[in-house]
């Protein structure tokens, strides 16, 4: 396989031109909001807020409340203290949360805002919470600051009471709503009891009730989460989002630990399930096996379309890998992979699974989408599937374009629809299969052939 970057283009170290990621506060925000009634707290300015509410808004369709500090030229040169605990304040009188998340900004993060003194030192309703997670929007990504807050999390309040609760805990990784629902939905069939925090489901995909509510009903209740801490395993899925927060927890409450690929296709699917039935002895019922059973089905039905074709990728870590996994399932050639998210973990992951699928293909992380354009202009692939900003690279190149992963915001329900477990493959193989098609449609009329299928 290959493992340099392709000839003929062009070596960036200190600039990103369209990085494929985004800060790490809007990933703690997201995460926050997978709790129920909580409310995420941006310590920092009130633009930083505003944008990371703007952009979830943008891809969920839905109000995102949160609150800022709101930092001024004051708080930036004294410290933003005095702005946190007036906030504070104002939000359990005014918002009534029963528990704060607090993130980082980068300004706060420079200037050195010591956030677990603001807390102990501010003022906090009996039975109210506040939590925080360090986010500094220069390292890392977006992912990474959806597991610091996770870690941030666990390290407040999970509790071993030392009686165990015969639950096992599900840390879901950076993925949407309706991936967190599916999950839930794999489990309840298996009859299997669990605790799954953060939660997304039922906060970002709420229903239209005709009537706002600040706090809807989905999200992990606070006294769960406490309670994760006596609980009898955990499944991490996804190790760049999910595998800091289960080591705290084993580290905190001494529950052993597994992590695993975010299970998007056949065989990352298997291996969740099997591993399910391993650690809680329950079986996998007919219902989950027809719908592998009609998976395969499909995979095999539309397989004409997808043998040899040339696939760029681009996205979040966890995911892309998983997806990766999964083009070569479809028997694709996953030719160029690429993440925004620094780390050699994902590099070596691809590179490892390409060798074994014996095909080609170049990995990199902390890559952006001018390098990416760079190499389909150079050597051109069939399909291109990530979020909304690979349309330009598809429009510019003319290559087909799967919408795929965070932030998709240009497909109105998409964030209903799952691509986890084998429900999420049957949709991710009837939208990639669909759009190979309508390019081979287009192609034949051009040349007035007609497609027999």
């Amino acid at each position: 396989m290959l493992d340099e970057t392709p000839k003929n283009s062009i070596e960036r170290k200190a600039l990103k031109i369209n990085p494929a990621k985004t800060c790490q506060p809007i990933g703690a925000m997201y995460a926050a909001l997978g709790i129920h009634k909580c409310l995420p707290h941006s310590h920092g300015s009130q633009g930083c807020c505003a944008f990371h509410r703007m952009q979830l808004t943008r891809m969920f369709k839905e109000p995102i409340m949160a609150s800022t500090s709101s930092f001024t030229e004051g708080a930036s040169v004294f410290g933003g203290g005095a702005n946190f605990k007036t906030a504070v304040k104002n939000i359990f009188t005014l918002y009534n949360p029963d528990i704060i998340a607090v993130h980082t900004t980068c300004l706060s993060e420079t200037i050195g805002d010591d956030i677990p003194t603001y807390i102990s030192t501010s003022e906090v309703p009996e039975g109210k919470i506040i939590i925080h997670a360090n986010t500094p929007s220069y390292v890392g990504s977006h992912v990474t600051g959806f597991s610091n807050m996770v870690k941030g999390i666990v390290s407040y309040l999970p509790k071993n009471t030392g009686i165990k609760n015969g639950k096992i805990n599900i840390i879901p990784g950076f993925v949407g709503p309706a991936d967190m629902k599916e999950i839930k939905r794999l489990l309840g069939l298996m009859d299997i009891p669990f605790i799954m925090y953060p939660d997304t489901n039922g906060v970002l995909d709420a229903p239209m009730t005709g009537k706002f509510e600040m706090y809807p009903k989905g999200g992990t209740k606070v006294p769960d989460i406490i309670d994760s801490g006596n609980s009898e395993f955990t499944f991490a899925l996804g190790k760049t989002a999910s595998e800091v927060g289960a080591k705290g927890l084993e580290k905190k409450c001494k529950i052993p630990f597994k992590t695993l690929y975010t299970p998007i296709g056949v065989e990352a699917t298997d291996e969740f399930l099997v591993e399910l039935t391993k650690e809680t002895g329950k079986e996998v019922p007919e219902e989950i096996e027809d719908e592998r059973g009609q998976l395969v089905d499909l995979m095999l039905d539309s397989y004409q379309y997808f043998h040899g074709k040339k696939v760029a990728i681009f996205g979040d870590p966890d995911v892309v890998i998983s997806l990766t996994r999964f083009v070569l399932e479809l028997g694709m050639i996953p030719k160029y992979v690429i993440t925004g998210t620094p780390g050699e973990a994902f590099e070596n992951e691809i590179k490892a699974l390409l060798e074994k699928a014996g095909v080609e293909g170049v990995a990199k992380a902390a890559s952006d989408l001018f390098e990416l354009q760079q190499w389909i202009k150079n050597n051109g692939v069939d399909l291109l599937i990530g979020n909304t900003h690979g349309k330009f690279i598809a429009r510019a190149e003319d290559v087909p374009f799967v919408r795929f992963g965070f932030m998709t915001m240009d497909r109105f329900g998409f964030y209903y629809n799952p691509v986890v477990g084998y429900e999420g493959g049957k949709r991710l193989v009837e939208n990639i299969s669909n759009v190979l098609i309508d390019r081979i449609e287009r192609d034949c009329a051009d040349e007035d052939f007609e497609l027999v299928r």
